[in-house]
């Protein structure tokens, strides 16, 4: 039986370094599933950012200043609300970040969730919501390792 198909003559195991571009024009492992990820998840990590970024701004899906931590409250300047308009605008620029960067807004909003995680889990609840934004934290982790897998740009001389 031949296993031309799992294992194209001159390709290798198929694992290891390279591994998911190493079949050509064939359009087996050709980085077709990579660029499609690579674009999934640069634009949910654009849009999600912004979208949430501008609720701080009207409210429509919660109660924003509730997810505050009373010791982050304490040192920050103003009050609750205020901070979640600075949290509003943060969120924004990170979402266009991502779209015209996305190698560095990527970690950028690595480190955001991170931040976000330990507010909640300091505060002794919403341990659900630290969960799931641990789970965007891994997604953003594999835009930026996406991200730092592709090509460079050619600039035009």
């Amino acid at each position: 039986m031949s296993h031309k198909l799992a294992n194209p003559a001159g390709t290798g195991s198929g694992v290891g370094e390279g591994a998911g571009r190493r079949f050509g024009a064939a359009g087996l492992g050709s980085g077709a599933g990579t660029d499609r990820a690579f674009f999934l998840l640069r634009t949910v990590f654009t849009v999600a950012p912004i979208l949430f970024g501008l609720d701080k701004f009207f409210g429509l899906l919660t109660n924003w200043d509730s997810y505050l931590a009373p010791w982050i409250d304490a040192i920050l300047p103003g009050t609750a609300h205020q901070a979640m308009f600075a949290v509003g605008i943060i969120e924004i620029v990170a979402g266009i970040v991502v779209a015209v960067a996305p190698k560095f807004g990527s970690l950028l909003v690595v480190a955001w969730l991170a931040g976000i995680i330990v507010n909640l889990l300091s505060m002794g609840q919403f341990f659900d919501i630290a969960l799931r934004d641990f789970g965007l934290l891994v997604a953003a982790l594999a835009l930026a390792a996406l991200a730092f897998d592709r090509p460079q740009k050619v600039k035009a001389a």
